[in-house]
Order: structure tokens, then sequence, then C-alpha cells
């Protein structure tokens, strides 16, 4: 399977992933376990820009690998972030998201790095900037949510 074929995979994942987040209250999970302010709203919003960079990384992956390498990268960290390793640290208390994180995530993430190592796609420099960037891009909502409250930030 080619990595655009992947990056397309990727999406779908990561619909179903909203969608076992958003059934099972993902919002209250991450209230009471994580401490994140987040409202459903925020959860829609975000989750809407990650399906669209999904569809934008699917596109452009023939001619740009870092783009669904970005977006595997984000897979892989919001995987084991938020989901696997506050499943361990509160000795098992389900997150929502953390069977699709596991079934589709880990694999899916891994596959499209091997894939664009086979394809020759892959450096050192790309791999690196593609966890940075995925890295990022799990971090500004969060960094959102935190400012959004603060005196200086607010808007009424």
């Amino acid at each position: 399977m080619s990595l655009p074929d992947l990056a397309w995979l990727a999406l779908a994942a990561y619909a179903a992933h909203i969608l076992e987040e958003f059934v099972l209250d993902w919002r209250n999970w991450a209230r009471a376990v994580i401490g994140l302010p987040v409202e459903w709203t925020d959860f829609y919003v975000t989750n809407a820009v990650v399906v669209v960079l999904g569809f934008a990384q699917a596109e452009l992956a023939p001619r740009f690998a870092l783009g669904p390498l970005t977006y595997a990268a984000l897979m892989l960290i919001n995987a084991t972030f938020f989901h696997v390793l506050p499943f361990a640290r509160t000795k098992g208390r389900y997150s929502p998201g953390l069977s699709t994180a596991i079934l589709f995530f880990y694999p899916l993430g891994i596959a499209m790095f091997w894939q664009a190592h086979n394809e020759g796609r892959l450096s050192l420099g790309v791999a690196i900037a593609a966890f940075a960037a995925g890295a990022l891009l799990m971090a500004y909502p969060v960094v959102m949510l935190k400012l959004k409250n603060r005196p200086y930030f607010r808007q009424g």
C-alpha cells in the first residue's frame, strides 16, 4: 500500500477515533482525568480542523511526504499522551478513544513512516520535522484552552 493510500486510511481512522471519543464522552473524561477546561464546542472545532488537515495531508501525500508523516506523528502522539499514558496512570480508567488509538493509530502511524522509508521519502530531518509539527499541532488546542480563560484573552 502506498503512502497516499495509507494517508487516506489515516483520515478514516481519525474519523472513527473522533466518533469513539464523542460517544464515550471524552469531554467529561478530559475534565476529570487530565484537567482540560474543554467544552463540546472546543471538541467539535478542534476535530473539524483535524478532519480538514486529514483531507489536506492525503491530497498532498503523492508530492509532499511531510504532510502525511506529520498526521501520522499527530496520531502517534495523541495515542500515547492522551490515551495510553493516562490509562496507565489511572490504573486502567478507560480513556475514550483508547481502542481506536491502539487498533488504528499505532499500526497506521508506524506503517506510514515505514512506507515513506520504503519509498525513499523519509530522512532523519523529515522524521524530526514530522514529529515536531505533530507535537505542535497536538499542543496548539491545549494551549488555546489554557489561555482562553486568562483575563487578557477574555472578550467579554
